[in-house]
């Protein structure tokens, strides 16, 4: 992972979690080749560990094939929500959980 490519590490994504993709927005061009052309992915694997579905690939540069950086991406299914969570030094940090009811219980307006 390159902290010299982007222009800040992990940034705070609130509840944007992404499974595949680049957040282009943060990537200042590449280190090692000094360009600013596209960033392509490899390495991606899924696997899944006790009900939990991890998503893992590589941020690289199209010209040099330099690690820019290493994404992870995580999806379960914890009592009533779907969580979701992405840690990545190009992409960021992010939670998310959502309600697999079809009222969301955390939404609900108190009755007094």
């Amino acid at each position: 992972m390159c902290n010299e490519c982007v222009q800040k590490e992990y940034p705070d994504r609130g509840n944007t979690c992404l499974e595949d993709g680049s957040y282009l927005m943060n990537y200042v061009g590449c280190a090692s080749c000094h360009q600013r052309d596209f960033v392509l992915i490899s390495n991606k694997a899924t696997e899944e560990d006790d009900g939990e579905e991890i998503v893992t690939y590589d941020h690289v540069c199209k010209n040099c094939d330099h690690v820019i950086a290493s994404h992870e991406y995580t999806f379960s299914v914890v009592d009533e929500y779907q969580e979701y969570t992405m840690l990545c030094l190009l992409c960021g940090k992010a939670e998310d959980s959502i309600s697999v009811l079809p009222d969301d219980p955390r939404q609900s307006a108190p009755l007094f």
